[in-house]
């Protein structure tokens, strides 16, 4: 993993950067290319055209969408680093171009659950009541080793199942881009699964970005029973764990 040196333009402080690596479909890690010598920029405002970069997987030769390297300083600056175009110097494509290109993912049929009893919701008064029903709704569907971690972490996952991290967001505003992006970057650095619970629904670009991660939604009405609000929840719904 290369590293560049950066200096933060708002106080002048040195920092080293190395950009994170991410597993590529392929299975490879895979990190955006850091470009030496170019300035830092401070974000001020964030777009989703600026927070993600393309990034060609030096193993299968795939471009996917990345998150744009960020380093936060001390001082409270946040600085976008550049990269370097995916064209540009990402080695040589792979030796073997015989096969033509396939999907990512072809899912394998399944076979239907089985018939579930009815939910039995529990009224929400508090946040940790509805943290509490989004455990329950995690084990009617089938997660039976659901847990809640004594203390939040830092990254703000209210619970664990195997292959699952979960998010619970009780704010009285409807849950934004960023705690969606940030739920999926822990999932994708973890290689697990992303569910989301809100009680005050979701901004129209949180949804929007949810759909195309395939990042399941829902919503806690006060009665306590969650409601699926994009595909990926009704398809976690008929399938289950």
């Amino acid at each position: 993993m290369e590293s560049v040196p950066v200096r933060c333009p708002a106080c002048r402080r040195d920092h080293t950067y190395g950009p994170p690596a991410y597993p590529c479909p392929c299975g490879a890690p895979t990190s955006p290319p850091v470009l030496h010598g170019a300035p830092v920029v401070p974000i001020t405002h964030r777009t989703w055209i600026d927070d993600w970069v393309t990034v060609r997987c030096r193993t299968c030769g795939r471009h996917d969408q990345w998150p744009q390297p960020e380093l936060c300083c001390p001082c409270g600056a946040v600085l976008r680093i550049p990269v370097r175009p995916s064209a540009e110097g990402d080695g040589p494509a792979p030796a073997d171009r015989s096969r033509p290109d396939r999907p990512a993912h072809i899912p394998l049929p399944r076979t239907a659950p089985p018939p579930r009893p009815a939910f039995r919701p529990l009224p929400i008064h508090t946040a940790h009541e509805a943290v509490a029903s989004a455990a329950r709704y995690l084990k009617w569907l089938g997660y039976r080793d659901v847990l809640r971690p004594a203390d939040r972490s830092p990254d703000r996952i209210d619970l664990r199942a195997t292959g699952l991290i979960v998010q619970v967001d009780t704010a009285p505003l409807p849950t934004a881009l960023r705690d969606v992006e940030c739920l999926w970057l822990n999932a994708l650095t973890t290689s697990v699964t992303s569910v989301f619970f809100s009680l005050a629904g979701y901004a129209q670009d949180a949804r929007a970005r949810a759909d195309g991660l395939g990042m399941p939604l829902f919503a806690l009405d006060p009665a306590g029973t969650p409601r699926p609000v994009n595909s990926p929840a009704d398809e976690l719904i008929s399938t289950g764990a």
